[in-house]
Order: C-alpha cells, then structure tokens, then sequence
C-alpha cells in the first residue's frame, strides 16, 4: 500500500505542491508548519543598484506597491518558480538558478553583477557583502499551531522537507521515538542536518527543484 506523502511547506506553494503529489496518484497530507506575512518596507531608490536579487517567490508575492519601483532592475531568481512569480509581477527576469543562493550569486558576479537588491525573508541564508549590497526583509514565516492529532497522521508517511527551518520545526515537533517510521526527503543537505537523527531514512535529491522532490519522494511511497 502506497504511503502518503506530507508537504510542510507555507500556503500557497503547500497546496500547490499536495496537488502535484495527487496528480501522480499518491495521497498527500496538507500540514503547513508556517505562514506567510508581508512585512512593512520601503523601496530604495534603484539607480543604486545594478539588479534584484530573489531567493524566494514569496519575497515577489508579499513586496506589495513598492515591487514595481525596481521593475527597471535585472532580476536574478532561485528556482522557476521564484522566476515565474517574478515575470507575472512585471519584472525582467535575466537569470533562473537550477540549484541554489550561492549558485545564482556566482552567475549573477559572473554576469557583472556589482549591486545588488536582495528581497528577502525575515530568516534569510544570504546577507550583505559581496555582490549583495543591500538586503530588505520583506515577508516572514511565521510558525502555525499545530494540533496533535495532526501529527500523527505523519505516522508511517513520506515527508516532504523544503527548508532547514522546517526541518528543525518538525524534529522539535516530533520526539525521536516517533520519528522511526517517518522517511524525509530534504530539499538540501543543510535541512537533512536540521532535522536531526533518527527517521527511517533521509533522502537528499540531487536537485532542489520541486518536480525532484516529488519524484524522490513518490518512489519512497511506492
């Protein structure tokens, strides 16, 4: 019997990525450990800076007004979905990374990238230096209540892990006793290391790209 498949992830990309899940013919067990809030910003004035830098399509979805005033920017987005988001907000797209933060940074020096605006969340991996000249926090995942009758249905599942800070969430969520029946497919290394020891196995799939995730997690499930 097929196991069900967990997505952690914030609203909307969770319901987004449990339909995908479905699509394929698992089952998916919609727990979102965090939500998402906009945070009060201001735009810079762009000519002080050569491009945008995203790691996030929820720094696209909660920049709010202030978003279209660095529309002139070149924008450098983590992932296809952060670049998607981008196009649909008007922006110029110049590059979309495959792998991750540090990856797009090297592409977009590389490009001769000198300035760049990072749109970020509250808890962010890329600070300022480099290439990066300034980071404006525009979102924050704030954590959900959850309920213990929602964990447990993780029990026997396949969870999705698609960011350190979840993982960290769920292993403070779950005590080691009960994490032995629970596979993780992590999005990275470094989330595969937040979610402590324990579960009963810890896939890290070579690519971060949603549609490996799913893949990596359907064939646990299976």
């Amino acid at each position: 019997m097929s196991r069900p498949i967990a997505v952690l992830r914030p609203e909307p990309g969770n319901g987004a990525t449990a339909a995908a899940i479905e699509a394929r013919g698992h089952a998916a067990i919609r727990l979102p450990l965090f939500a998402v809030r906009p945070l009060a910003w201001q735009a810079p004035d762009p000519s002080t800076f050569d491009a945008l830098l995203l790691t996030s399509a929820n720094a696209v979805r909660h920049a709010g007004a202030g978003l279209a005033r660095l529309a002139a920017l070149p924008a450098y987005a983590v992932g296809e979905a952060t670049a998607a988001a981008a196009r649909a907000a008007g922006l110029k797209v110049a590059a979309a990374g495959d792998s991750n933060a540090a990856a797009l940074l090297a592409a977009a020096g590389k490009a001769g990238v000198r300035r760049a605006l990072h749109l970020a969340g509250r808890d962010r991996l890329v600070e300022a230096g480099g290439i990066v000249a300034s980071v404006i926090p525009v979102y924050a995942s704030e954590p959900l209540p959850v309920a213990p009758e929602a964990l447990a249905r993780l029990a026997g599942s396949v969870a999705l892990v698609q960011s350190a800070r979840a993982a960290h969430r769920l292993a403070t969520l779950l005590p080691a006793i009960e994490r032995g029946g629970i596979a993780l497919v992590a999005v990275s290394r470094r989330a595969a290391m937040a979610a402590g020891p324990g579960w009963e196995t810890v896939v890290v799939p070579g690519s971060p790209r949603g549609e490996a995730l799913i893949a990596a997690a359907g064939a646990l499930a299976d």
